[in-house]
């Protein structure tokens, strides 16, 4: 997986078409929503991550620092995602 924003929204998708499988049983539906309720949570988490580096990016930029925060979830593709 890489580690972006693209590969993590793919990554969510992904877990909601999981979820809408007419293939799942009442056990393998149970799995899944667990499944996604921990993706959910991690996807939480990395968002929260790459909203503090957004913001120490534009303190940076604010008081004239030329450093660039370095956060892979940050880099698009050449799709611009």
């Amino acid at each position: 997986m890489n580690n972006n924003i693209s590969a993590l929204n793919n990554a969510l998708f992904e877990s909601l078409e999981r979820l809408q499988s007419d293939d799942l049983d009442d056990d393998g539906l149970k799995r899944e929503i667990a499944r996604a309720n921990a993706v959910s949570n991690t996807a939480g988490m990395i968002i929260q991550n790459a909203e503090l580096a957004l913001k120490a990016q534009a303190h940076a930029d604010e008081y004239g620092k030329r450093t660039q925060i370095n956060n892979p979830l940050l880099v698009v593709d050449s799709n611009g995602e």
